[in-house]
């Protein structure tokens, strides 16, 4: 990825572009990589914000999505972040569930991509096995509609961080703290517009969810990508830019006059 990762404060993030800022959050194995289609279609027209979250290092009684969401208000405070757009993807969509939910005011439209809060297979139904190469090999695959989408690369990242025990527990104990996390009764005060694009073969979090989502939060559009599994914006980025760019054109943002 050819973006400056800058640093400051603790926080390690990715700022591109000018204009309305979104703000992009990662899942839970997921990276700044994730959003690269995303930064490179809509860095000329918007400003992208994408915090790295301290999934890996964190301390472990804070490592749930309450200690993330609490990782993000600190990042937007710092940076004086307002009229967002949060865009998050499976573990990164719950915590900006929760962000939106806490911090209205700051929040503008909201996008969801095979979010978590209401049911998920973690993992594809299992915790992460250490030290067996082939078994991650096949979760990582498991992510996708076409398992060659799964490179060398992020099987050799996933593998690493889970053949750590520290990191394999801060793993095991967000994904908990996620599938404990409902958010079916919280959900319905969410008011914002809100994009919900899902893939139609997903298998952690299945099509249902994404119905789900959209029948509890009033003020949502849902739009399926076929031939598609868990990270749209990654496995069919043109058509996921291309649902994302007419949604927002679709919402701007008015802000207000003092």
């Amino acid at each position: 990825m050819n973006y400056q990762i800058r640093e400051g404060n603790g926080y390690k993030y990715i700022d591109e572009g000018q204009g309305d800022t979104l703000l992009l959050l990662h899942g839970l194995f997921g990276a700044l990589s994730n959003w690269e289609a995303v930064i490179e279609h809509f860095k000329s027209h918007y400003r992208i914000v994408i915090p790295m979250m301290p999934i890996y290092e964190m301390p472990i009684r804070e490592a749930g999505c309450e200690g993330l969401t609490e990782f993000i208000e600190g990042f937007v405070t710092w940076k004086g972040l307002n009229d967002l757009t949060v865009l998050g993807n499976s573990l990164g969509g719950h915590v900006g569930l929760i962000f939106t939910l806490r911090h209205p005011e700051l929040i503008k439209r909201l996008v969801l991509t095979g979010s978590s809060g209401l049911f998920e297979n973690s993992m594809g139904g299992s915790y992460p096995k250490r030290g067996n190469y082939a078994y991650i090999k096949e979760r990582v695959e498991y992510t996708f509609y076409r398992p060659e989408t799964a490179t060398k690369e992020l099987i050799d990242e996933v593998f690493e961080i889970t053949n750590s025990i520290p990191k394999a527990m801060r793993i095991v104990a967000i994904a908990k703290s996620a599938q404990r996390n409902n958010m079916a009764k919280d959900i319905v005060n969410i008011k914002v517009p809100t994009l919900l694009v899902w893939g139609l073969n997903d298998t952690i979090t299945p099509p249902q969810v994404g119905y789900e989502f959209n029948r509890l939060i009033s003020n949502s559009e849902l739009f399926f990508i076929d031939k598609c599994s868990h990270a749209p914006m990654m496995e069919r980025p043109e058509r996921f830019n291309e649902i994302l760019g007419e949604w927002l054109e679709k919402n701007p943002i008015y802000l207000e006059v003092v």
